[in-house]
Order: structure tokens, then sequence, then C-alpha cells
């Protein structure tokens, strides 16, 4: 798996576990997982109209960062279309390693925060950047009928790894992004995954940025309203499904 290292952020309230988070601020919130308390930043905008359902996007962040970091990055377009932002810490910040970040981690905190904040089951997405996008490519395999749609930035497979889209049990859609100087992911790999995912019938989005590297940073705002553009037009076709596995429980 290749990373990049980003610097981490402190988040600016600390949660404990189940309470609501301040509308328009960025809180830190915590869970207890398999003995552990795990944290993660969660972001839910002002003004949503009084019980409506939001949509929510769970973002994994790349090596060396914590999920504050895309959650902030992630904020002004989340609060101009009401999305609530889930950003979950991995256990080791350099690595996403399974059972312990997911998937029933990533499915236990969206629960936890949907106790508290009306999120609609049908449009719960995932973003990923570097270390965090290859772990959304694989989430999304695994829990395809949990997840509605998933955005890659700058991640891809290598081809040992492609039978984990066998595990889908839907054909969930992939929104691969990726910068023609890109110092850690090729364009040449990132092909690779998207034709092992069109291969097995995904729908599959590519977006090809000229001159644009790894650094999610320097162009998170148009990244971001692709994604969103993306993510508008796939939900869920039914309630969502959790898949559970062996190595989650």
């Amino acid at each position: 798996m290749k990373k990049t290292l980003l610097a981490g952020c402190a988040a600016s309230v600390l949660l404990a576990a189940g309470l609501s988070a301040e509308a328009g601020k960025i809180a830190s919130a915590t869970i207890s997982f398999k003995g552990k308390t795990r944290t993660y930043s969660l972001f839910v905008p002002a003004g949503a109209p009084e019980g409506a359902k939001l949509p929510a996007i769970v973002t994994l962040h790349g090596s060396g960062a914590r999920g504050e970091r895309l959650v902030t990055n992630w904020m002004d377009q989340a609060q101009k279309e009401k999305i609530i932002l889930i950003g979950p810490d991995s256990l080791d910040a350099v690595h996403w390693v399974s059972p312990a970040d997911g998937p029933l981690l990533l499915h236990d905190i969206v629960e936890q925060v949907s106790e508290k904040h009306p999120i609609d089951g049908r449009r719960v997405y995932l973003f990923g950047h570097s270390a965090g996008a290859v772990w959304a490519l694989q989430m999304g395999a695994l829990e395809s009928e949990y997840f509605a749609a998933a955005v890659i930035h700058a991640g891809s497979l290598q081809p040992g790894y492609f039978k984990i889209f066998d595990y889908a049990g839907r054909k969930i859609p992939y929104f691969l992004i990726i910068g023609t100087l890109d110092q850690y992911f090729s364009l040449e790999e990132v092909a690779g995954t998207r034709y092992a995912l069109k291969s097995r019938g995904f729908p599959v989005e590519f977006w090809e940025i000229a001159g644009h590297d790894h650094r999610y940073s320097a162009r998170s705002k148009d990244i971001n309203a692709k994604a969103w553009e993306f993510f508008q037009k796939n939900p869920l076709p039914a309630d969502p499904k959790y898949t559970a596995y062996q190595d989650s429980n």
C-alpha cells in the first residue's frame, strides 16, 4: 500500500460517545470498539430543515493524518449542501487494516451518529484519499449494500487484491480521481484498478486531472464539488444492509 505523510490537526470539540455534535462545528467523538476507545471527527451542518434526513460521507484519511483533516477540507461543501461528515481515525495513523479499522468499525460509527443525527441510510457514501482511498476501494466492495457509492482520490489496488471486488453483493458505483503528476500512484496503476472494476460490471467514472499531484488539499474544492455531483446521482436503491464477516465479530 502506498501512502502520503500528512500532519494531523486537533479537533475543536470533544464529545463523549453518544452525545450530539454542535451544528456547524467539527467535533471529536469516541466509540468503544473491540475493547478500545476509538475516535472520529464529526461535522453536522447548521441550518438543516427540521426533521430532514441528511446524506453522510465517511471520509478516510491518508497515511500520517487523522480524521479531522478530510472533514475540514469537506466542511464548506457539507455546510452548503447539508451533509453530515464522519472522519474516523485509523488505529495506526500510517495504515488502515482489517478488522481493526473496518468494515464493522465504520458501520458502528455510522450507526452511533445516526442515533443522534438524522442520517438518510440510502445516502451514506465513502470518500478516501491515498491510503484512505485504498481502504475505500476495499470497504466499498465488502459493504456494497451499506455504502451507496465511493469516491477514490489518489489510490488504487495492486492486482493481487482485485479479488476483493468479487465480494460485492451489489455493483457499487466508484469514481476514481488521479492527477497526472501523482508521486505515489501512477496513471497505469489507477487504470488497472479501473479496468478490474469495469470488467466485473461496476459502474466507474474516471477523472484524470492534468498537472495535479498527490496533494488533495491543493484541489479539494474542485474535487469535492465533482465528488458530490457523483454522490447525488448514486443513492442506494434499497434500504442499507450490512454484511458481517467472520473477522469483524
